[in-house]
């Protein structure tokens, strides 16, 4: 039986990766041999990664283990400003193929074991040659730890082609670096037991090379005769981003109707005292609300509180204020609110965020048909409720004009609780 690491050798080995990745933020990883793509699917949350590929020889593999690249739900609902795109190849890694080059980081874990030893030639040459990432980190077994592996005869695995010793490795890795302009650091993960690392070493042997400033080793330009597309694509996709001008109104917009009722119905409810939000239609109570309201304002004032206006209006002034829907147009008993853009924007952090400012938010929002503005653009109309139309009839008579009162900020919404993944 091998013995037990803790945690799992495979989990040691991905988390060195992971670890990398955190330190040197590169924006393009590929995974060569990506397997199940256990390591891509950790991957995939680190937000400098804008790009993120693997590639394996089994096609058939890639295809059950894909569901676990595809985006989460909370990655439409709160899509956030990380850009990222998954590309998954069917290939061979000693062949070449042009969308695989100029990478940032380009690992390869316990893969070239697998390799006969001339395809291990020509997986030198495409990978450090023709693909010239920046960094690679390779890793293999340690044929010098295995006989601390009791029981074990012969090779790890079945499939494997040959296991080096640390020497072995060395020499090959320092051979790839004359030849093709980099350097390399010696680690390992998989500790042997105590005063047995100097002898023994890792159990995994990982070389963590670095592509040397000024090198024109692997310098191909676009459109010459080495750009070739030898892999099969299996399966891409974007994840959702506010990069994207489709994604950012569609949040802009879930974010501006949901912050516009909360202020209206706060408005109608708090304001007027009325628990189902019904606005005041007669002089008396119209004159007991600009009463509160100007204590209110007032004590805003003290305090340094923000204070953002609405206005209301019935029957007959609608047609002043903007592009209605002659649905609405039609129904007299309708009544509107109109919030204003600047109160929204000044209020609510995710619009602050979204928009950039109150100019942003307005052309984001003209051409948006789930939203009324009013005819200067300076303001939303949200629908605040309906009545009876004989009702509405009587309260216009001693309802003229638009009113205006203040409305006072609603709390800031949460935190994405998932913005710091």
């Amino acid at each position: 039986m091998n013995p037990v690491f803790t945690p799992p050798l495979h989990l040691q080995r991905h988390q060195f990766v992971v670890d990398f990745v955190r330190k040197t933020k590169p924006k393009k990883v590929a995974d060569l041999g990506c397997g199940e793509c256990k390591l891509l699917k950790q991957l995939k949350f680190h937000r400098s990664i804008e790009l993120l590929v693997g590639v394996d020889i089994n096609g058939a593999k890639i295809k059950k283990h894909v569901h676990g690249l595809a985006p989460l739900s909370t990655d439409y609902l709160q899509p956030t400003n990380h850009q990222l795109h998954v590309e998954l190849y069917q290939g061979s890694v000693t062949q070449r193929d042009a969308r695989l080059r100029g990478f940032d980081l380009v690992t390869s874990m316990e893969l070239i074991e697998h390799l006969t030893l001339p395809d291990v030639e020509h997986f030198s040459s495409v990978v450090f040659g023709y693909m010239s990432p920046a960094s690679v980190i390779i890793s293999t077994p340690n044929s010098e730890f295995n006989r601390l592996l009791p029981g074990l005869t012969g090779f790890r695995n079945y499939d494997h082609k040959f296991e080096w010793n640390r020497s072995q490795f060395r020499s090959w890795a320092v051979k790839v670096c004359l030849d093709h302009g980099y350097e390399v650091e010696f680690t390992g993960v998989g500790e042997p037991p105590q005063n047995q690392l100097e002898s023994v070493g890792f159990c995994t042997q990982i070389g963590v090379f670095h592509r040397l400033k000024g090198s024109s080793h692997g310098n191909v330009l676009p459109g010459s005769e080495d750009e070739v597309f030898s892999y099969t694509s299996v399966y891409s996709i974007n994840y959702p981003s506010l990069h994207d001008n489709n994604t950012l109104c569609k949040v802009l917009m879930s974010e501006v109707l949901y912050w516009a009722h909360q202020m209206t119905n706060s408005w109608m409810a708090e304001k007027t005292g009325r628990p189902n939000g019904d606005l005041p239609h007669r002089e008396s109570e119209q004159g007991e609300l600009e009463e509160w309201l100007s204590e209110s304002q007032k004590q805003r004032a003290c305090t340094g509180g923000l204070a953002c206006s609405v206005d209301y209006f019935g029957r007959g002034e609608e047609q002043e204020c903007g592009k209605l829907p002659q649905q609405q147009r039609s129904a007299t008993f309708n009544r509107f609110v109109l919030v204003p853009l600047d109160g929204l924007w000044s209020c609510c952090p995710k619009i602050r965020e979204l928009s950039g400012s109150v100019e942003n938010l307005k052309q984001l929002l003209m051409d948006q048909p789930q939203v009324n503005l009013s005819q200067d653009g300076s303001s939303l109309l949200v629908k605040c409720e309906e009545q009876d139309p004989e009702q509405v009839d009587c309260d216009l008579e001693d309802d003229k004009g638009t009113r205006a009162v203040p409305v006072s900020c609603p709390a800031e919404p949460e935190e994405d609780w998932e913005a710091d993944i």
